[in-house]
């Protein structure tokens, strides 16, 4: 009886230390869930790509959540600026979103209306907070792809904002790299690489090949950016 007396109190101290050891483990930490997307939310993304800047206003007085992500990870302001849709752009920025949130492929409102010459919506970045270092998914400032299509106007918005005209992306060129390589030695290219060098652009930067812009155009035959490039 002894025996099994102490037996049995041996087991109830192993049971109490047991139980006192599953009390003071870590109990793991539920994950993080979501804010479901409500319909107001719903309303704004559809309201910022259609344009409609009223409708976007109603929905964010509604509780919507402005920096929500739709289809293609894409904020309402990113797919206002996608659209071209400069009231609706503005609206959205009014009421506090982010210029530089990106989508799933690197865009935000500031670096797309920038590669675009949407210069309406691209102004209204620049003025509420827009990253002039910020960069695309080829490591490209704004400027870059803006010189590349031969966007005059734009260009000149974004080096008189400050943005570095010497900024080498991915494929080793800069802004003046792209616009002899990739545009065609019109005159509005040849406008483009005069604003570029007014700007602050190195004509002795080569390219990833140590090739430099002169090089590159006089190879192209692009007599006149050959002689802004001389001059």
């Amino acid at each position: 009886m002894r025996v099994r007396r102490m037996l049995s109190a041996a087991g109830v101290a192993a049971a109490m230390l047991l139980t006192a050891g599953c009390t003071a483990a870590p109990q793991p930490t539920p994950p993080t869930q979501e804010a479901p997307v409500t319909d107001a939310t719903t309303d704004l993304l559809d309201a910022a790509a259609a344009g409609d800047a009223a409708a976007v206003r109603v929905a964010l007085d509604e509780g919507a959540d402005i920096e929500a992500r739709g289809d293609a990870g894409m904020t309402a302001l990113v797919a206002a600026t996608k659209a071209n849709q400069v009231d609706a752009a503005r609206a959205l920025i009014e009421a506090g979103a982010d210029v530089n949130a990106k989508d799933d492929i690197q865009d935000s409102a500031y670096l797309y209306a920038g590669a675009r010459g949407h210069d309406e919506i691209l102004r209204l970045t620049l003025q509420n907070g827009a990253d002039l270092t910020s960069t695309n998914r080829f490591g490209g400032t704004a400027l870059i792809p803006a010189s590349e299509r031969g966007l005059l106007a734009t260009v000149e918005i974004l080096l008189q904002a400050g943005v570095d005209p010497n900024h080498i992306n991915n494929l080793n060129w800069t802004a003046l790299h792209e616009a002899i390589v990739l545009g065609d030695g019109s005159s509005r290219y040849v406008e483009v690489v005069r604003a570029l060098i007014d700007g602050g652009a190195d004509v002795g930067i080569p390219d990833g090949d140590g090739v430099l812009p002169v090089d590159l155009a006089r190879a192209r035959g692009y007599d006149a950016i050959v002689a802004e490039l001389e001059r």
